[in-house]
């Protein structure tokens, strides 16, 4: 199913099915209806020979859905265990209306502790909707871990109960974990990063028929963010290398060149058509015999990185760099040149130790650790709320960052958009040195920093994920880069 761009926060979507059933007339009953069609449907597609399904149901608008799917079920000929985590009697509008449609079907309600539903062929998750601010407790903390420790296939109704529709972060402790989310009307930001990567599965995303004048009444959030074809214009015949720029990548302290060396690959492997690097004296010659095509100057202090930045279009600081003083004299000389930098790795833990510094053509690539720092608050307070993150990060530093972790966020301060490709092979060492190339090589190459940071994090997931069609794990960052060659030149 191809999903729409555009992402949404809980309000915004709230507003648009408000704008649905009191501008347009839809009733809401019948937006339950739809939605309630459109999950049996999908359930239906997914697993075709399920024949016993069981159906938990909360209190609310999501629980309605829930008793919609049920009744539908029933009508089909499945058999069905409802599990309500709520009596008749605290149901109201028009989730009350689906319940006495489903018991008028025949339906009827199982408890919890009965077990019998765990011989179901698929769960339907319609426990705690979009509204859901708090941490889960209580019966419904039970009821989710039940789910979950049954192993059975699981179908979320709008967003996996437990998780955060805004920030993608678990309330608490339970979260459902399913393996295929039916969501409606606006697709919510937060199933797209963090923690939603996990227990999201596939998202299918349905519209409810609803006129495009509610699907445009507010502004995207964010946008998941899918790579122009092609990535980069064709080269004329009378090219040159000095038409793609040159990169020069500082950093590789003394046992860490490996980083730099790679980050500089990247940058070559994507079409810049020159690559300096500038790291210790022990590095330069090594550094020279691992990739000859890049040129390696050992320098001490930061005087002798004032030549090399004249020559340089694009920098990137930080792989390998360390924290020492001869770190902390090469940033510096960075800082106070006036050409696209970016930033990674050490220079950023450089700069959290002296906030302040605010460079619009920079970029920024911290992980969730190196925003803590930025931030100078903890790594699961960024996963917490990953936009606020990102716009404080904006706030604090300017230029464009990049919010690196599952659903990679970008941010200009203007747009946000959640990147679209990527798996868990490439929690491994070097990743990060590799995009800063990549994002380098295209800037060097004309791209505009927005965009070039945009399409590297794309075009480096992209990359991963063509390497991981073998498997996922023992992939390595060096394995992305025969693939970022193929991907630039399709």
């Amino acid at each position: 199913m191809k999903l729409p761009v555009q992402l949404y926060t809980i309000d915004q979507v709230r507003a648009m099915d408000r704008y649905a059933i009191d501008v347009i007339g839809i009733a809401g009953s019948e937006l339950m209806e739809r939605a309630g069609q459109c999950a049996f449907n999908l359930l239906t597609q997914v697993w075709p020979d399920a024949r016993y399904i069981s159906v938990f149901c909360g209190a609310g608008n999501n629980g309605g859905d829930g008793y919609v799917i049920a009744r539908l079920a029933l009508e089909h000929g499945l058999q069905v265990n409802l599990l309500a985590l709520a009596t008749i009697e605290r149901l109201q509008g028009d989730a009350l209306i689906a319940a006495n449609h489903y018991f008028q079907a025949g339906g009827t309600i199982s408890k919890i502790e009965e077990k019998s539903w765990k011989n179901s062929d698929v769960v339907v998750d319609s426990l705690l909707g979009t509204g859901l601010g708090r941490e889960v407790g209580g019966d419904y903390k039970l009821a989710i871990e039940a789910i979950n420790s049954s192993q059975l296939p699981i179908l979320a109704v709008d967003i996996p109960s437990g998780l955060h529709a805004d920030s993608g972060r678990v309330l608490g402790v339970a979260v459902v974990e399913a393996d295929q989310t039916a969501t409606f009307i606006g697709l919510k930001q937060g199933l797209f990063t963090g923690q939603a990567a996990d227990v999201c599965g596939q998202v299918n995303y349905y519209s409810l028929e609803v006129p495009q004048s509610v699907l445009e009444l507010e502004q995207p959030s964010a946008l998941r963010f899918i790579a122009p074809s092609p990535l980069l214009p064709t080269r004329k015949f009378s090219a040159h290398k000095g038409h793609f720029g040159h990169v020069l990548l500082i950093g590789g302290e003394s046992g860490y060149s490996g980083a730099i060396c790679l980050a500089a690959q990247a940058a070559a492997r994507c079409g810049a058509g020159l690559i300096s690097i500038a790291t210790r004296n022990a590095h330069a010659a090594l550094l020279m015999l691992t990739q000859p095509e890049i040129m390696s100057h050992g320098i001490h202090s930061a005087e002798q990185l004032k030549p090399l930045l004249e020559k340089a279009t694009v920098v990137v600081i930080g792989p390998g760099l360390g924290q020492s003083d001869w770190a902390k004299q090469l940033l510096n000389a960075v800082l106070e040149c006036d050409l696209p930098v970016v930033i990674d790795a050490d220079a950023l833990n450089l700069l959290a130790l002296d906030p302040g510094c605010q460079r619009n053509n920079c970029v920024y690539t911290p992980h969730p650790g190196e925003a803590a720092r930025l931030l100078n608050c903890s790594s699961q307070a960024v996963q917490n709320d990953r936009f606020s993150a990102i716009r404080q990060l904006h706030d604090d530093y300017g230029g464009i960052v990049v919010l690196k972790g599952a659903g990679t966020l970008v941010y200009d301060g203007e747009k946000i958009t959640v990147n679209s490709t990527g798996n868990p092979g490439m929690a491994t060492g070097g990743m990060g040195d590799v995009l800063s190339g990549v994002i380098a090589g295209l800037i060097a190459q004309g791209q505009d920093l927005d965009s070039a940071t945009r399409v590297a994090v794309w075009l480096h997931g992209a990359a991963a994920d063509n390497v991981a069609r073998a498997g996922q794990r023992g992939l390595l960052a060096s394995d992305l880069l025969p693939q970022i060659r193929k991907l630039v030149n399709q």
